[in-house]
């Protein structure tokens, strides 16, 4: 028998301070005033994930005792209502959660109006341009704050009671607007496809609660989509059919012979593809998402064309006397080109597609800057692009040419379309693009549709790196397709060889341990327990490395983790790091969101593609500073590492979070003056090759490996995980 629990207290409060938040649970640490406790604040713990700090509460629950903190309310479950005292109102209207209103205007509002504020802003908006400072305009903004926030409560209080944390419903909210309650109870569902940041398990959840059955149809097709587009994300541009309905029943708690027939309708209905790819000796029934299919064909049958196009744009370099070309190149840049240089030097100008791949200190950066000045003397049009802002930047210095991002190069808009298409190709008789290993397949498809007919383009990478972090493998799917033009370069030059990180950098890809000894750019700092290894690694960030070599820890120095969790995981890396190098002071802004705090200082990330921010959109991988928070406005402002301030409203802080600590996955593309990779045996199951190998090569002078020879060995040995499922080397060979 199950104790019964207990019946609920009741306690009204005002929310004064939180200390703690977990965004993935919701669970809450915070400091609240009540009528009895006088200037004494209590504390309560619970879900309160969406609360806002001056919000007037009703919380249900039970009043409990921590052994270390004392005498503690325990949240079952709250509401927000409105505050009755003139304080609470002033504090409540101060709190930034009405755009227009800050604490300075929260004060003059309150003094003008008293207790009946609140019903004056509801009722009779109009007469705040009785307060001083208040015009028409603002007066306006504050009215429509204000309504919008009445219909988010009526969201809220609806989808609470069926298990929706408040920052999910107002991502609802902003999708559907005054629909939202109607679509929630009707088609659970289209939220996993329709709003960031819910996936197929919270649609689930919301559907069991408004009565979609178990066993529904509908459940079940949603469920095989999320099940491919968990797969894509984890790279995948299909599964194979027996693949996807094992996965799909695990994840659905059904029948497999109900999932295989969900599956045949939905093939029937087009809402997926079959197709008979490829595998070792024989073919595997491969199932796509609609959207990754079509790009595979197309970033084939482009890729092919482009080979194949008779029409030449560099055309002059068939006929070219290569041993005058290459003299007059030594005289431009002081130095000869090494025999798999000049081979891909040749390639890239003849070859109308063609890749080129190595490792550090192989020369690649040399042999793109010695291909892009030959093209440019011969008077061609050449563009040079990098999947990230900092791969761009580096890219420009290298060659001493513009270089951009390729999301700006397509100007994508609203939605993802391309302004540049095979309807209006870009204008270029070259395209080089560097860090090819990040393209992953919808962005590769994009960009070379935009390549014009005749032009050369040069997909230039490190194939040993990690894959994309979306779909597809390109690079590595390019050079094991057998028609494509291709050089890999192996040399290794002797200054180069004289850098630790370079050095280790291929031994660990050869599979063997960094050498320590005598190396003053390459640090082992041996530490076992994640605990220890967080707070070594926050030391070596915060004083080591700037007392020793002089560099900014917020600028210079990267945290790179194997994972997110986890005591040595980039989540809680980032808030000890964040407490060493932009702590809280008085009088100092902030903003808190969810778990974390901004500040101004904060080295920020954003999280996912938004076309309509900055002037050609932000895109997931943006790093970038805050260097301002204004309450009054609602709004911090971050420049970003393409030096473009971007404004973010402060409902719009989850597609940030700090970037003190990244994983290596997303560190991909960028490079640092020093790198600090803290490896423990926690991150088990995470600790590969390429993943170390894809770190140790982020940084230009300085790497320190903090944490467990064990877990150092794990990586080493670990040659990572096999291939993805991608039929694009199959689309691009012979038959």
């Amino acid at each position: 028998m199950q104790p019964e629990r207990p019946r609920p207290v009741q306690l009204n409060a005002i929310l004064e301070r939180i200390t703690f938040q977990s965004e993935e649970t919701g669970y809450t640490i915070a400091r609240v005033a009540t009528e009895r406790s006088g200037p004494d604040l209590l504390t309560v713990v619970g879900p309160l994930l969406g609360a806002q700090v001056g919000e007037s509460l009703r919380l249900e629950g039970r009043w409990g005792s921590h052994p270390k903190y004392g005498r503690q309310f325990e949240v079952w479950s709250y509401q927000t209502v409105l505050p009755a005292t003139i304080q609470g109102i002033q504090r409540y209207l101060g709190s930034g959660l009405i755009k227009g209103i800050g604490p300075k205007m929260a004060e003059r509002i309150v003094a003008h109006f008293g207790t009946d504020t609140l019903d004056v802003i509801e009722k009779s908006p109009e007469k705040l341009v009785e307060v001083p400072g208040l015009g028409p305009k603002r007066t306006k903004m504050i009215a429509k704050a204000w309504d919008e926030q009445k219909i988010i409560k009526e969201v809220m209080i609806f989808l609470q009671g069926v298990g929706v944390s408040t920052s999910i419903a107002v991502r609802i909210f902003k999708q559907y607007g005054e629909a939202s309650i109607t679509v929630v109870k009707s088609q659970p569902y289209r939220l996993a496809d329709d709003v960031w940041g819910i996936g197929f398990k919270t649609a689930d959840t919301i559907a069991q609660a408004v009565g979609i059955p178990h066993d529904s149809p509908e459940r079940v097709k949603a469920g095989l989509r999320y099940t491919l587009s968990q797969a894509a994300d984890d790279g995948h541009c299909y599964l194979p059919a027996p693949n996807l309905v094992a996965d799909a029943v695990k994840i659905l708690d059904v029948p497999a012979d109900l999932v295989a027939a969900c599956l045949e309708e939905s093939i029937t209905a087009e809402e997926v593809v079959r197709e008979s790819v490829p595998a070792g000796d024989s073919a595997v029934p491969a199932i796509y998402l609609v959207p990754f299919h079509r790009a595979e064909q197309s970033l084939a049958a482009t890729l092919l064309s482009l080979l194949h196009n008779r029409h030449d744009r560099l055309k002059a370099f068939h006929d070219v006397d290569w041993a005058r070309a290459e003299q007059w190149l030594h005289g431009q840049t002081g130095a000869d080109l090494a025999p798999e240089q000049r081979q891909a030097v040749r390639l890239a100008l003849t070859e109308k597609l063609a890749v080129l791949t190595g490792g550090p200190g192989c020369g690649k950066s040399f042999t793109v800057r010695s291909i892009v000045l030959m093209a440019r003397a011969r008077k061609a049009k050449v563009i040079l692009a990098a999947p990230t802002g900092r791969a761009a930047k580096r890219l420009a210095e290298l060659t001493g040419h513009e270089a951009t991002t390729v999301h700006r190069l397509l100007q994508l808009r609203p939605g993802g379309d391309a302004t540049f298409d095979r309807d209006n190709p870009l204008q270029a008789d070259l395209i080089v693009v560097d860090e090819a290993s990040m393209l992953d397949l919808l962005l590769a498809n994009k960009l070379v549709k935009a390549v014009p007919p005749g032009a050369h383009l040069l997909f230039v990478g490190d194939v040993d790196q990690l894959p994309s972090v979306g779909a597809g493998e390109v690079l590595k799917d390019l050079l094991a397709a057998p028609d494509i033009p291709r050089v890999r370069l192996t040399q290794v030059f002797r200054q180069a060889a004289q850098s630790g990180v370079v050095t280790n950098a291929h031994r660990v890809n050869d599979g063997r341990h960094p050498v320590l000894e005598g190396m003053n750019d390459f640090f082992l700092f041996p530490c076992d327990e994640p605990e220890d290894i967080a707070a070594l690694t926050v030391d070596v960030v915060a004083r080591r490395i700037p007392r020793k070599f002089g560099l900014d820890p917020r600028r210079d120095v990267q945290v790179l983790a194997p994972m997110h969790r986890g005591a040595a995981g980039a989540g809680a890396l980032n808030l000890a790091l964040q407490d060493a190098l932009t702590p809280a002071r008085d009088n100092q802004p902030e903003r808190r969101y969810g778990g974390r705090v901004y500040r101004v200082g904060d080295k920020v990330t954003q999280l996912r593609n938004n076309y309509d921010k900055g002037a050609a959109g932000v895109f997931n991988g943006t790093v970038g500073v805050v260097v301002d928070i204004r309450p009054e406005e609602s709004k911090l402002t971050v420049l970003t590492d393409e030096d473009e301030n971007v404004d973010y409203s402060f409902d719009e802080l989850d597609e940030l979070t700090h970037a003190y600590a990244v994983s290596i996955h997303r560190s991909q593309g960028s490079e640092y003056p020093a790198v600090v990779v803290p490896l423990s045996t926690s991150a088990w199951m995470m600790l590969q090759r390429n993943l170390l190998y894809t770190a140790i090569t982020r940084a230009k002078k300085l790497v320190v490996i903090v944490g467990s020879r064990r877990a150092l060995g794990q990586a080493i040995r670990t040659r990572g995980a096999g291939r993805r499922h991608t039929g694009l080397t199959h689309r691009l060979s012979p038959g």
